[in-house]
Order: structure tokens, then C-alpha cells, then sequence
């Protein structure tokens, strides 16, 4: 799961690397084009990452029918929220103008969204076929195809955004595009290995495609949407903080974009055993198993601490080298964004290690279906103590973009301090109880 995890950021890495020979101007285009894509994605991501805490209790009880009805209502809600999600998407410019973003910007962000939305319904469904591999304890091939997607992509990207081998030359927009295209076929690979390899074609997965389950559906709902509006809040807070950065300027926007990709590369080592406990607590729960319940989420936030320490400090070694790597070849101008960049990675260090234990916290109680009280502090800590610091030190006290992440920082420590205590309490209660 850390794999696939990091399989999917290789891609957007990728895209980066290549948006950053564009020029400096588009790497910031990107990044609102980006969180304006992430948002808008966030309404359905929650009900396909609750297909894995419920299918894990459902096959821990031996419930292959509940684990069927799952998936298939996954793909259904894929295919609905989709639509919906694409509208928001394709009204990038004047979502991103209404925020006060500069025209230019928004612009480019737009032609960047414009190839990127078309891929929204297949990347859905590719993430609830994995959330159901996942389930079953066979998430290999979910990493054999994102494996084999990362160089397809990179070709792709190439060809299209600077128009190779006769074809246009479309920069942002052949990003997007490429991206969709790899998206597509994701889904296409992830739907044959779950019908036509071993052991998954056993489960008949797809048998009765069109046959409503009202059940199944309820639980994704019930448990998904507030892993949904957690994911807002989540990506919500960064897509502000990417708006407070473009109040700031073009470089500080760039140099965030880059940090935050950094983050984000190493963050899918946490998000993968925050995955991978999930269905571990999801299975004992299942097997009402209480000490199971407590070890396997003890275990991996001890994991995870110990991890994103030793990733931050590489990060804040080779930081300055980072850096490079995204805006090698760009305009002569990127010096001042490069440093800034660097710093971000310096003080991200901290914030990096608090979000990483949040975030396996949070998918240890995910196991549980406890997904409200997390979605209610995750509200609290980042809207009403991270982003009105983030505020107070950048804006208002002048620090700057250094400032506004020290206070999201802030909030993140908060927030994961508190989801420790609260899986403690519960993992104890079930202990008791079982």
C-alpha cells in the first residue's frame, strides 16, 4: 500500500518536473489548479476510501456477499459523483478569480484543468478497486499497475505538453490530458485483474452490476461522507494556504507548490500504513478481536513517527538539491524561488511529522468507523487554530509564507495529539468489551 501510495505521487511528481521547465508562472498555475481539482475530488474520496474498513470487517466475518454489494456500490457512487465533480473542475477560472486570484494565473490554472477533469470518474473507480484489493489482503496488483503507469505517463506529459512527434503543443493542457489518459487506463487494468485473475474472479465482484443494495450504499454513505468532509478540511486548509500564497505573490506561490509536492511525496509513506491499519483494524474488529484492535493501531503509529522522522530529516538535508530538481531549466529569475522553496522544506520538516501521525491516527479509528469525532477535530484544528495562525504569522506579522506554514503546523500537532487519545479510549472500551 506505501508502494501504490507512492506510485500515485511519482505521477504528479512527474508532472511538476515537466511543468516546472514551462516556467515559473505555470508551476504556480499548477498549484491552483491542483487544489481546485483535489477539492472538488474530495466529495467522493471519502466514500471509496470507506470501502476498506468495511470490506476488511466484511471478509475478517467471512462476508464475501457485503464485500460484493460494497465494491459495486463504490463504482456506482464513482460514476454519479463524477459528474458533478468535472462541473466544479471546469469552472477553475472563475472559482480561482472569485477567490482573488491574479487573471493570468487563473488562466493557465483553467487550460490545466481543462485536460486534467476528464479522468475524475476513472480515477474514482481505479481508487475503490484498490480499496477493495486492499480489503482482501491483496494489494500487489494495485502497485503493478501504478508501477507500469509511472513511465507511461512520463512519456505521455512529454508528448503532449511539448508537442513531440508531430503533435501539438499543448503545455498545461497536455499535462491534464495525459494524466486523464493514464487515469482511464488504470481503471481498465484495475477492472480486469478484479474479474479475471486469481483469487479476485472468485469473489464475482461484478456479478448483478446494476442491482441497487440500499445497505451497502448506506454504509459508504454514512461512513464515507465524513472521511469526505475530513478530506475537504484536510485539503481544503492547503488549498487556502495556497490562496494566501498567491495574495503574496508568484514566487511564494511556486516555492509553496514545490514544498508542499515534497511533503506530499513523503506523506504517502504515512498515508499508506494509515491505509494498510485501517483494514488491519477493520479485520480484527471483524474477528472481535480487542487486542488486535489495540496493537495493530499502536503499532503503526509507532511505526509512523519513527518513519516520518528519519523522511524529514532527509528532507532537511537535501533540501536545496530538491528544490533544484523542480525548476531546473526554468526562467533565470527562479534563484529567489528556489531559496524560498528550501526554507518552506525546512519548516514543512515539522509539519510533515505531526500530519503523518494524524493521519495513521485517523485511519486507525477509520477501521472502527469512527470517522465523525475525527472529521469534528480536524474542523477545529486546522480552521480555528492552524489557518488563523497561518494568518496572523504571514500575513499580518510579516513572515510570510514561513509564517503561514508554522501555523498550520500548529493546528496539525493539535489535531493529532487529540485522534491518539480518542483511538486509545475507544480501542480500550472494545477491549473491554470483547
Amino acid at each position: 500500500m506505501v508502494l501504490t501510495q507512492l506510485g500515485q505521487i511519482a505521477m504528479m511528481t512527474t508532472d511538476l518536473a515537466f511543468i516546472g521547465g514551462i516556467g515559473t508562472e505555470a508551476v504556480a498555475a499548477a498549484a491552483l489548479g491542483a487544489r481546485v481539482y483535489l477539492v472538488s475530488m474530495t466529495f467522493c474520496m471519502g466514500l471509496m476510501a470507506a470501502i476498506a474498513p468495511l470490506g476488511a470487517q466484511a471478509f475478517g466475518a467471512n462476508n464475501l456477499t457485503v464485500l460484493r454489494c460494497l465494491l459495486r456500490m463504490g463504482l456506482w457512487a464513482a460514476l454519479v459523483l463524477s459528474l458533478p465533480i468535472m462541473t466544479f473542475a471546469l469552472r477553475g477560472e472563475q472559482i480561482l478569480l472569485a477567490l482573488g486570484q491574479a487573471p493570468d494565473a487563473a488562466r493557465l490554472a483553467e487550460r490545466y484543468l481543462f485536460g486534467l477533469a476528464w479522468g475524475v470518474g476513472p480515477a474514482m473507480g481505479f481508487l475503490a478497486i484498490r480499496s477493495f484489493l486492499g480489503a482482501v489482503n491483496r494489494p500487489q496488483p494495485a502497485l503493478w499497475i501504478t508501477v507500469a503507469a509511472i513511465p507511461v505517463n512520463g512519456l505521455l506529459v512529454y508528448l503532449l505538453a511539448f508537442g513531440k512527434l508531430g503533435l501539438p503543443q499543448l503545455e498545461l493542457s497536455g499535462v491534464g490530458l495525459a494524466t486523464t489518459l493514464v487515469n482511464c487506463a488504470m481503471f481498465l487494468a484495475g477492472i480486469w485483474f478484479a474479474t479475471m485473475r486469481a483469487p479476485f474472479r472468485d469473489y464475482y465482484v461484478l456479478a448483478h452490476l446494476w442491482r441497487f443494495d440500499r445497505r451497502s450504499m448506506r454504509q459508504l454513505i454514512v461512513v464515507g461522507t465524513p472521511i469526505s468532509i475530513g478530506f475537504l478540511m484536510e485539503y481544503g486548509i492547503f488549498s487556502a494556504v495556497a490562496l494566501l500564497m498567491g495574495m503574496i505573490g508568484t514566487a511564494a506561490l511556486a516555492a509553496h507548490q514545490i514544498a508542499a509536492q515534497v511533503v506530499d511525496i513523503l506523506f504517502m509513506i504515512p498515508s499508506g500504513i494509515s491505509m494498510a491499519v485501517a483494514v488491519r483494524v477493520g479485520h480484527a474488529a471483524g474477528r472481535n478481536d480487542g487486542s488486535g484492535i489495540k496493537r495493530a493501531g499502536l503499532v503503526a503509529i509507532l511505526l509512523g513517527i519513527v518513519t516520518a522522522a528519519l523522511l524529514a530529516l532527509v528532507m532537511i538535508a537535501a533540501r536545496f538539491q530538491i528544490a533544484e530538481l523542480f525548476l531546473k531549466g526554468a526562467a533565470s529569475d527562479a534563484g529567489a524561488t528556489l531559496g524560498l522553496a528550501a526554507d518552506l522544506m525546512l519548516v514543512g520538516a515539522t509539519f510533515f511529522i505531526t500530519d503523518a501521525i494524524r493521519s495513521i491516527a485517523s485511519g486507525s479509528l477509520r477501521g472502527l468507523n469512527d470517522t465523525q469525532v475525527p472529521l469534528l477535530l480536524a474542523a477545529f484544528c486546522y480552521w480555528l487554530i492552524g489557518f488563523p495562525l497561518g494568518y496572523v504569522f504571514g500575513l499580518k506579522n510579516g513572515f510570510g509564507p514561513l509564517g503561514i506554514w508554522v501555523g498550520i503546523s500548529v493546528g496539525t500537532a493539535a489535531c493529532a495529539a487529540l485522534l491518539i487519545l480518542r483511538f486509545h479510549l475507544l480501542a480500550s472500551r472494545f477491549a473491554l468489551q470483547s
